[in-house]
């Protein structure tokens, strides 16, 4: 079993994998609902709590990806706003990667996860490319 601590450990992993992969990405922006606590408006300040909402989806190939930074630009070019972005794959078959209409489904599975709060067997990543873990 590979430990990922970060997005190039990611992209090893997925790299090295018997069947090809595709990368499925949900980026989603942190905020807070308009009935929420002052101590809940305190903890979300200091990083902690709030909501996610996604704001765009996106897969690759693991070739179509270069480094953390290159995704945060290339997504800057959207104009969306996000602060996490949560990262599972898809395994091909018979050494064919899956296509982009295949991903559709399971990234519509990801932002329902997120949207439920469902989404401890996801990896998330901040702006900074740092491993995010939820409590």
């Amino acid at each position: 079993m590979t430990t990922i601590s970060s997005y190039s450990d990611l992209l090893d992993a997925a790299k090295a994998q018997s069947e090809p992969q595709r990368m499925l990405f949900v980026f989603a922006s942190a905020g807070l609902p308009e009935s929420s606590t002052e101590g809940q408006k305190n903890r979300h300040s200091a990083g902690e709590g709030g909501t996610l909402s996604p704001v765009m989806c996106v897969d690759k190939l693991p070739a179509e990806l270069g480094s953390f930074s290159s995704l945060v630009e290339e997504s800057r070019q959207t104009g969306l706003i996000w602060d996490i972005a949560f990262v599972s794959s898809m395994s091909g078959r018979a050494g064919i990667a899956p296509g982009s209409d295949e991903a559709e489904q399971p990234l519509k599975m990801m932002v329902d996860a997120i949207q439920n709060g469902r989404f401890g067997n996801l990896l998330a990543f901040n702006r900074d490319g740092e491993l995010v873990r939820f409590f």
